[in-house]
């Protein structure tokens, strides 16, 4: 298992990748989950790629391998807060949050730290407006980009607290005794599919979910479904330069086919697609129709 100091805090990471026949190194694909998740659902996308890329993953702050507080700063860790000033340093720890920005800050210093200047960019739910961010404040660092299960949406007041109090709830609640119920893991999910998925990847889910640190579980709650991102989030697909292909399922319960047409609606540079007969796992769903959509857009934007 892996480590890497990222802004004062462990992150986990990990390699999905074999040597070229070729000389020159492969790209890099960095695969970014979503909310309560960790990066292993992602890791048989990254096998299906990685005749074409080096893939990297890895688990955001607080959710699963990572550590949800800073531990002892280093320097040669923070890659987003350069300053000659100790104070100003150790400023950095105590400011870090659970703003969606700070998570792309959080990469923009990952990719520093493993000295990766450019990179394709693979994400999906949270993680793709993780994502979205990081591509309007780093977009040198950027091929293209891949979203799936991502949109925007409109503020709804009396929804949004609905949704908090229930988060909240759901994130309180999480004895890991949950976890040795018989056919919990498929109730579990059962929300966030269309169709079925192997059972392991059932199981990570629950896991994954379990083992998220409380704070970020539900810092991240309130502000990826906030007044505050319902503004931001339109403004910030606008602003998108690479190009980017957006991914809904088809009966996506989470975040419904429509926010993604909508957002992909703002912006030329953003492609869009839906995968039928999925909802808000489509590159588990339907791994075969999912990766070749996203090969088809990978071969029509590098010309190949």
């Amino acid at each position: 298992m892996s480590y890497i100091n990222v802004r004062g805090v462990e992150h986990y990471y990990e390699w999905i990748r074999k040597p070229s026949i070729v000389s020159q190194p492969k790209p890099v694909m960095v695969f970014v989950h979503g909310w309560a998740g960790s990066a292993r659902y992602w890791q048989s996308t990254a096998t299906a790629l990685l005749e074409q890329f080096d893939c990297l993953l890895y688990d955001l702050r607080g959710f699963g391998r990572s550590r949800g507080k800073p531990t002892a700063f280093t320097k040669a860790s923070e890659a987003v807060v350069e300053s000659d000033s100790p104070v100003e340093e150790s400023q950095a720890l105590t400011q870090l949050t659970y703003e969606l920005e700070e998570y792309a800050h959080d990469l923009a210093a990952l990719l520093n730290g493993l000295q990766i200047q450019r990179a394709y960019i693979h994400a999906h739910s949270m993680g793709a407006s993780i994502a979205t961010l990081f591509l309007n404040r780093y977009p040198e660092q950027v091929e293209k980009a891949i979203l799936t299960c991502s949109g925007v949406f409109e503020y709804d007041e009396k929804a949004f607290a609905a949704f908090h109090k229930f988060g909240s709830y759901v994130v309180k609640f999480r004895p890991q005794w949950l976890a040795k119920i018989p056919l919990v893991d498929r109730m579990f999910i059962a929300r966030f599919l269309h169709s079925p998925i192997p059972a392991a990847e059932r199981r990570a889910f629950l896991q994954d979910f379990l083992l998220a640190d409380y704070q970020a579980a539900l810092g991240t709650i309130f502000t990826s479904v906030s007044k505050a991102a319902a503004e931001l989030m339109p403004q910030e697909f606008t602003k998108i330069t690479v190009p980017t292909l957006l991914v809904s399922g088809e009966y996506d319960k989470i975040i419904p086919a429509q926010m993604g047409r909508q957002a992909a609606s703002l912006n030329q540079a953003v492609e869009y697609v839906m995968i039928p007969n999925t909802a808000h796992f489509p590159m588990l769903e339907d791994a075969p129709t999912y990766l070749q959509r996203v090969r088809e857009f990978l071969s029509m934007v590098n010309g190949q």
